[in-house]
């Protein structure tokens, strides 16, 4: 209850006028004690609990201070180092439509109306991924003290103290390092590898167990073990829309459905699949990733047609001259300008050369200049 409005009086009328907010947010008018309160209506609002909000990188860095972990220096490198490690990503979620009733008595009647709200929307918030909630549980299993809030605080206070040469470096090093590589070297002795391994179900058919869990080449799901079954065992890479704690069995059956052979353009079959780096459609040696937006499920030949003709466009775009007798050599258009490509070699251009004029003889000078000077930029796998 306001007692005086003030600049409100004013504030609130303009405000008001454009206001969507629910009633339930409303301020609630002058009473005095005693008064007879009368009735206009009555609501009632289905709710739903909502999971705790997930972090920006504004609101993390926040919560880092209120644990005195860190410092402003170290906050940036923290958590690009978590997202680059793919411990965490930015998810973008359209969210979901969700119905709730909305109860209304008014008079000596009561109405109920059906609404819809959005649910799950999000914009930029960091999300564990299916390796970071692994490393967290192995981390917390076997490294509890480590991963305690409080420890990190307090190393931070005692790098305060050292600085101000209240105590020894050496001292608290030994206090923290002793015990800590001998948990390291129980751990490697007795911890098995951290799969997140979580069992979904049997197979409907052959009553194989499937599992959802960490590989090697990141999350998948697997039915059956050839260690139990002698069978060998099949896997499935898990979509990038998808987590290893949150898939259903019915989902993951899907997911043996593929690769989808969808048709067939000059007697090449185009197939559309999932794999590492999400899903995708193929044709020959051309693959094409699909939209975020788009079911790797659902999509047809039709699309996939689409989806190829325009990276062929795009590829083509970046092409600027190729030479028929070493087809290993390219001048492309890229991010920061024309370059040359020899194998999986990239040469920068001369700034006195233009790309188009370049022959092949030149281009190889280039490249062997290049190699002299040790200004080779080379391309490398992760293993």
């Amino acid at each position: 209850v306001v007692q005086f409005d003030g600049f409100l009086k004013v504030y609130l009328e303009s405000v008001l006028e454009d206001s969507e907010e629910e009633e339930e947010d409303a301020l609630l008018p002058k009473v005095q004690i005693g008064e007879t309160l009368t009735r206009d209506k009555i609501t009632g609002v289905e709710r739903f609990t909502r999971p705790p909000s997930r972090f920006v990188e504004a609101s993390l860095v926040k919560k880092l201070e209120e644990l005195g972990i860190g410092r402003p220096s170290t906050y940036a490198p923290t958590i690009s180092t978590i997202q680059k490690r793919g411990y965490v990503e930015k998810n973008e979620r359209e969210g979901e439509i969700r119905k709730y009733a909305f109860l209304e008595l008014s008079g000596n009647q009561i109405s109920e109306i059906e609404k819809q709200e959005t649910t799950g929307k999000e914009r930029n918030k960091l999300s564990p991924t299916d390796i970071g909630m692994v490393v967290t549980d192995f981390l917390t299993q076997h490294f509890e003290s480590i991963m305690d809030y409080q420890f990190t605080a307090k190393v931070e206070a005692e790098f305060d103290e050292i600085a101000s040469g209240n105590i020894g470096w050496t001292s608290m090093i030994d206090q923290f390092y002793v015990p800590f590589h001998v948990n390291v070297e129980n751990t490697l002795e007795t911890s098995e590898r951290a799969t997140g391994e979580r069992l979904l179900g049997e197979h409907p058919k052959s009553g194989r167990k499937i599992i959802a869990r960490i590989g090697r080449f990141g999350p998948m799901i697997q039915i059956g073990d050839e260690k139990e079954d002698g069978l060998k065992a099949e896997f499935a890479s898990l979509p990038k829309n998808k987590a290893i704690h949150t898939i259903t069995l019915e989902e993951a059956l899907e997911l043996f459905k593929l690769p989808r052979i969808l048709g067939e353009k000059d007697g090449v079959e185009v197939r559309a699949n999932a794999g590492k780096f999400g899903p995708y459609v193929q044709l020959g040696k051309t693959f094409v990733s699909i939209p975020k937006e788009e079911d790797v499920m659902t999509i047809d030949f039709e699309r996939a047609l689409v989806l190829i003709a325009e990276k062929a466009q795009a590829d083509a775009s970046k092409v600027i001259k190729i030479f028929p007798e070493r087809d290993d050599v390219q001048l492309l258009n890229g991010k920061y300008g024309a370059y040359l490509k020899i194998g999986k070699d990239n040469f920068k251009l001369p700034k006195d050369k233009t790309a188009e004029e370049l022959t092949l003889e030149e281009c190889l000078e280039i490249s062997e200049n290049q190699k002299s000077t040790g200004k080779t930029k080379k391309t490398f796998k992760k293993k």
